[in-house]
């Protein structure tokens, strides 16, 4: 399983020596974005958690992220971010919806084989929460887009299956110092990290090659919990609250249901942010 410019809105910065990444104001080209009634009642249960509040919601609402994938990790991730209440969910794939799909892309129905993923996505996207902002792109993510696309974003999710695509969004986040959580399933397991660009080791340091592609098998609920896990370091990462999983690598097994943690140092010679290269 082991298989440039800083963005407009830049959420949070390390503080001491403690890997920990905090939530700061977010600066804007449009008007920042303040809480409704509405919103304040919808979110209420979660504003409860100590360090949240008012402050931590508003924030979501003024926030932009980028989820790579609307497939079996990105359909929870596109999910849970969107009844948090993110402002703006920027949701990019290029596949149409297959029958081999459905025992784990939750965001697509039997009504929706043979449609463009973020088409269906979208649609159910906005019936879960008609308040936020969706940006559905049906693009090929390459190595001449990947900076275009990523810029505006406060933070880059990681819901592909394949390792070139994630190395190119690796190679974007370190650009544009966006913090990057990646996020892997295979079968009953999966693993998860979060990469802030110039603090932490990243992506390239823990795989250094791309490995072969293939049909790998997996069960729904195993990037169900991955991707409610990288939902939960983006949702962190945006309010400031916790500790995200920076510098280590946590490893899920469904077969043995235990969690791992592997230590993640920086790679002198990793192409993309040793500083040895």
């Amino acid at each position: 399983m082991f298989n440039s410019q800083p963005c407009i809105s830049h959420v949070a910065a390390i503080i001491a020596s403690i890997p920990v990444y905090v939530g700061k104001e977010i600066q804007y080209e449009r008007e920042r974005m303040v809480l409704t009634e509405y919103d304040e009642k919808r979110y209420h249960r979660q504003m409860l958690i100590s360090g949240f509040g008012l402050e931590g919601q508003e924030r979501l609402k003024n926030a932009t992220v980028f989820v790579a994938g609307a497939g079996g990790l990105g359909s929870p991730v596109a999910i849970y971010l969107a009844v948090a209440g993110v402002g703006h969910i920027i949701l990019v794939d290029m596949d149409v919806v297959d029958p081999s799909n459905l025992n784990r892309q939750i965001l697509h129905w039997d009504e929706n084989v043979g449609q463009k993923k973020v088409e269906s996505g979208a649609a159910k996207l906005r019936r879960l929460n008609p308040e936020i902002r969706i940006t559905a792109l049906d693009v090929v993510i390459d190595d001449r887009n990947v900076y275009e696309l990523t810029k505006d974003a406060d933070v880059i999710v990681d819901a592909m299956d394949n390792y070139p695509t994630r190395f190119l969004l690796n190679k974007a986040a370190h650009v544009h110092r966006i913090p990057f959580v990646h996020g892997s399933v295979w079968g009953l397991g999966g693993q998860m990290m979060t990469i802030i660009p110039g603090k932490t080791p990243c992506l390239s340091c823990l795989v250094h090659e791309a490995p072969q592609k293939e049909i790998f098998p997996v069960i729904g609920a195993t990037p169900g919990v991955i991707g409610t896990l990288q939902v939960t370091e983006t949702i962190k990462l945006i309010t400031g609250i916790g500790r995200p999983v920076t510098d280590r690598l946590l490893l899920y097994d469904g077969e043995f249901m235990t969690f791992h943690e592997v230590s993640i140092k920086n790679d002198p010679h990793c192409p993309i942010c040793g500083t040895g290269r």
